[in-house]
C-alpha cells in the first residue's frame, strides 16, 4: 500500500447468473428486491472513477470469457436478465472469475486489489449467508476496511440473511448500515460496526 489513504473499490459478487440451479428461483426473488440498491453504488462509484469488480461464479464453464457469462445470463429465459441489466456491466469494469465461494480463492484478486491500491471495500451480491460471507471474512483476513450494505446483499432466505450480516458485525466488526449512508458520508467513508440489522425483507 502506498502511504495516501487507501482508495475503495466495490464488489459485485456472482449477480452474472441465470439463476438456474438448486433454490436459484428463491435467491432471485430476494435479489430482484434490493437489485436497485447495488445498481445505485455502482453508479456512485462509476461517478467517482472507483473501481468496479463483477467477481463471478464461471459455472464450469472454463472456456467462457466474462463477456460470455454476461451474454448467457441475459439471453431472453435467464432468471437474472433483468438483473444483470439493471447492473449493466459495462467498459472499465473490472471481473474476476472464481471457481468456488471466495473472490480470493484461487483467483487474481489480491492482485488485482493490491496494483489499484485498494485497502477499503464494498461488497455486494448474492448469496448474503455464502459467498459474499465467504469474501468478506476473506477479505477481513487480509486486513481490509470492510463495508456490507443490508439493504445490497441477498440469501434464500431473509432468516439466514440476517444470520450472515450479523455473524460479519458480531465477529469482525464489518459495518453493515444501508446504501443510504452514501448520501450522508460518502461511498468510501463508513464507520465502524454500529449494529445495524438486515432488512427483514432481503
Amino acid at each position: 500500500m502506498s502511504p495516501k489513504s487507501p482508495s475503495c473499490a466495490l464488489l459485485i459478487i456472482d449477480m452474472i447468473s441465470d439463476f438456474n440451479f438448486a433454490d436459484g428461483e428463491r435467491l432471485a426473488t430476494h435479489a430482484a428486491r434490493v437489485v436497485s440498491n447495488m445498481a445505485r453504488l455502482k453508479t456512485r462509484f462509476t461517478a467517482e472513477a472507483l473501481p468496479v469488480v463483477f467477481v463471478n461464479d464461471n459455472y464450469d464453464r472454463w472456456d467462457a470469457s466474462f463477456d460470455d457469462l454476461v451474454s448467457w445470463a441475459r439471453r431472453d429465459d435467464s432468471g437474472g436478465r433483468t438483473m444483470v441489466e439493471q447492473l449493466q456491466p459495462a467498459t472499465g469494469d473490472l471481473f474476476v472469475l472464481k471457481p468456488q465461494h471466495s473472490g480470493f480463492y484461487q483467483t487474481p484478486l489480491p492482485s488485482l486489489l493490491e496494483s489499484l491500491e485498494v485497502g477499503k471495500l464494498v461488497i455486494i451480491g448474492v448469496a448474503g449467508d455464502s459467498c459474499v460471507l465467504n469474501t468478506a471474512m476473506d477479505a477481513h483476513m487480509r486486513k481490509f476496511d470492510l463495508w456490507v450494505p443490508c439493504d445490497a446483499v441477498a440469501s434464500v432466505t431473509p432468516e439466514r440473511n440476517q444470520r450472515a450480516l450479523a455473524h460479519l458485525r458480531e465477529s469482525v466488526q464489518v459495518h453493515t448500515g444501508p446504501v443510504s449512508e452514501i448520501e450522508r458520508r460518502g461511498v468510501c467513508d463508513w464507520p465502524g460496526q454500529e449494529g445495524e440489522g438486515a432488512p427483514k425483507s432481503t
